[in-house]
């Protein structure tokens, strides 16, 4: 399993993704691989062929309202896929799996744990808002890890 935390850190909340993976002990289980992707989206496209169970991405998302507001969900790639071809600077998550898509790969079931944003200006460092939401974020994503864990161990009994 892989957790990817994605994420410009010179735009302001974009940087959510990085700040959380800051925290996140990398031993999370056996086979779980920790990493900040920071912009490489190419990058992460590139990891992703390899077979992963599942990914978890840490990643800023738009603000409706409630900045700060952490969101988990699974993403739906058929939705997200056919955005854009190969582009090495893309690190919107349609980039990367429409990027994953052109190198032949197909994404593994993934799930998002997205804060809502309160500014992505430049600049470094996190709003108030965004920034008291990390360790809400580092806990969704234990969480979220030791479910797809138990899930997987379920599925080879």
């Amino acid at each position: 399993m892989l957790v990817a935390g994605t994420g410009n850190i010179f735009l302001g909340d974009d940087g959510f993704g990085p700040e959380v993976i800051r925290h996140v002990t990398p031993d999370l289980g056996p086979g779980v691989v920790v990493a900040d992707y920071g912009v490489g989206g190419l990058h992460l496209a590139y990891d992703l062929l390899d077979p992963w169970a599942a990914l978890v991405l840490v990643d800023a998302v738009p603000d409706r309202g409630a900045p700060g507001t952490v969101h988990v969900f699974e993403a739906d790639h058929e939705s997200l896929s056919g955005a854009t071809a190969l582009d090495a600077h893309a690190m919107e998550p349609a980039a990367v799996f429409a990027s994953l898509t052109a190198l032949g790969g197909s994404a593994p079931r993934t799930v998002v744990i997205g804060c809502e944003v309160a500014t992505v200006e430049e600049g470094i460092g996190l709003s108030a808002p965004v920034a008291a939401a990390v360790p809400a974020a580092v806990r969704a994503v234990q969480t979220t890890v030791a479910g797809l864990l138990a899930h997987a161990a379920a599925g080879r009994r």
